[in-house]
């Protein structure tokens, strides 16, 4: 089960990658569209150069149209893309100043109590993101300059959320019966260490 969960953890971590470097490629080539485009409408340029800015506009250089748009469609996703794995391998950030004095068996029932909290956490989330993109579907809203389906939207961020959910759902059935059998059913901890 543990291996099942770790690739599909894995693979969505990796469609959320993918979707993060098309986006700072996009943001990287829109930014230079709009510093050429206002090179070439430069007071500067256009006395001492005239030629040099006529072609440099005639190329069309300008900044992506809908790149904020685009950006912020995107990284909703991609942070539900990651989130199942940092779970699967506990790497949120834990502040353990208190509970490092604190027998083993003390901090596997504090981490399976919170395992369980994150879990109903990262399900309510999902359960909200359904409910929104159902709401966006019904109404039909539509990104301002793009024109865009925002449901389209909702229901990658919810389809990464699923994951989420079904990765802190395992995570948390794994620490109550490692707490239970005292044996560890997730895999070893990536975050640092102290």
């Amino acid at each position: 089960m543990l291996r099942a969960v770790d690739w599909l953890a894995r693979w969505t971590a990796i469609l959320g990658g993918l979707v993060l470097t098309v986006l700072v490629v996009m943001v990287c080539l829109s930014i230079l569209g709009r510093e050429l485009n206002a090179l070439g409408h430069a007071d500067w340029l256009v006395d001492r150069a005239p030629g040099l800015a006529g072609v440099l506009l005639d190329t069309g250089v300008r900044p992506i149209r809908g790149d904020y748009e685009l950006v912020e469609l995107g990284v909703a996703f991609t942070i539900f893309a990651f989130l199942p794995l940092c779970q699967l391998h506990g790497g949120h950030a834990t502040v353990d100043v208190f509970t490092a004095a604190l027998p083993e068996r003390a901090n596997r029932v504090l981490m399976a109590i919170w395992e369980v909290l994150l879990s109903a956490m990262i399900l309510l989330i999902a359960w909200r993101l359904f409910a929104g993109m159902m709401g966006k579907f019904a109404s039909g809203e539509t990104t301002y300059d793009l024109q865009l389906p925002v449901g389209w939207a909702y229901a990658a961020a919810f389809g990464a959320a699923s994951v989420a959910s079904l990765v802190a759902v395992y995570c948390a059935a794994a620490r109550i019966w490692g707490l239970v059998t005292g044996f560890d059913y997730l895999p070893r901890r990536e975050g640092p260490t102290h």
